[in-house]
């Protein structure tokens, strides 16, 4: 079972997601420049809207390299020595193959980890204090040792022998995700070891436009308010990338890989089907936001529930729209037709249902009992054609 949305919003002058040059992103597409913004913008943007509907704090994960700072700190709290419960569990981490940096304690990447990883690490550390001590111990002899001996040429590292079976089984609850909502959703890579990985639920596309761009750039001065009058000039000069685009957006859900990454824990799986929708149905990158505040919502909504299968519309506006009164009515025309055709032409019985909402008119090609009223209509046919 599969939520499909598709979006269609239009930004006035903005800069929302910029690349290495802090111009907005851009790709080819049809053979035309288009404007983009990223599918790790978007996905950014939706998951900090997930508590302001439905879930709390505690449901999403969290992403970070200071896993021992935080598992240290709670040691500390329990009595611990707190220079030696940082030593400890940074042992802990090396020997569930997280190896942090000998000076930072910060882990090599971000680690996307539930609420309790830290109390988890924590345990693990305190439980196993004695032996990580002697680790700790033997490591600094050993270093100490190599420091007095001259170096000779390195010999290739042994390869690393394979986790215990305990080893194995504390760092798969220490990393746990199963009830933390975003890692269900947009999955979770960790390179050292796939049993820990997680399979996304959710697939998100890169925002394209539906028309060709040409970013342009404000120029800007600025002046210094105690400058005496008699010297007038600019004391900052500079400028600022920026386009405006009518944008296509599309991400989809498949339920059954959210209800299997929680663990069967059918509340939640709800509760993040349901902020996943808003979210990403409101979801606005924040970058230039202070000086643009390009803060508009979708002015087009289309919602698939299917039981299989996938259809990205993008290729709607493989030619793109141009040289007409109303971007955004073309654009909502060019997107129901294209929907329409693929729906004709490949069949619909994997469909459930199809939801069609708009700030504007119905561009005429949905029958009635597929029109919205308004968002919560929306979002209500598509939880509701879930469950039949």
């Amino acid at each position: 079972m599969l939520i499909e949305l598709h979006l269609l919003q239009s930004f006035p002058v903005s800069n929302l997601n910029r690349d290495d040059l802090g111009q907005p992103k851009t790709a080819r597409f049809g053979g035309y420049t288009r404007a983009r913004i990223s599918s790790q913008s978007l996905k950014r943007a939706a998951r900090n809207l997930f508590t302001q509907h439905g879930l709390e704090e505690s449901d999403k994960g969290i992403r970070t390299k200071r896993l021992r700072d935080g598992a240290a700190a709670l040691l500390a709290e329990r009595g611990r020595e707190a220079d030696q419960a940082l030593e400890i569990c940074q042992a802990a981490l090396e020997e569930l193959r997280f190896k942090p940096h000998a000076s930072t304690g910060l882990t090599e990447y971000l680690l996307f980890v539930g609420h309790t990883a830290q109390h988890r690490l924590a345990d693990y550390s305190d439980q196993r204090w004695d032996t990580l001590a002697e680790a700790v111990a033997a490591a600094k002899k050993k270093k100490e040792k190599e420091e007095k001996t001259p170096r000779k040429a390195s010999a290739a590292k042994p390869s690393k022998p394979k986790l215990s079976k305990e080893a194995q089984e504390a760092a798969q609850l220490i990393l746990d995700g199963s009830r933390a909502a975003d890692i269900a959703l947009f999955g979770r890579m960790i390179a050292d070891n796939t049993d820990f990985n997680v399979n996304a639920a959710s697939q998100v596309a890169h925002a394209l436009s539906t028309h060709s761009v040409v970013n342009e750039f404000d120029y800007y001065t600025a002046l210094d308010d105690l400058r005496p009058d008699a010297e007038p000039a600019a004391d900052m000069i500079g400028t600022v990338d920026f386009n405006t685009a009518c944008f296509y957006r599309y991400a989809n859900l498949d339920l059954e890989q959210l209800n299997r990454n929680l663990a069967g824990d059918t509340d939640l799986a709800a509760r993040a089907a349901r902020a996943w929708l808003l979210s990403f149905i409101n979801a606005v990158p924040t970058g230039k936001q202070n000086s643009m505040a390009a803060r508009t919502p979708p002015q087009t909504l289309l919602g698939i529930v299917r039981e299989d299968g996938a259809w990205n519309l993008a290729n709607a506006f493989l030619s793109p729209v141009t040289d007409v009164p109303d971007l955004m009515a073309e654009s909502t025309r060019r997107l129901a037709n294209h929907y329409q055709q693929i729906r004709s032409f490949y069949g619909a019985s994997q469909i459930r249902h199809t939801a069609f909402a708009s700030i504007d008119e119905n561009p005429g090609d949905f029958p009635d009992d597929e029109i919205a009223s308004n968002l919560d209509d929306f979002v209500s046919r598509l939880l509701t054609a879930t469950k039949g």
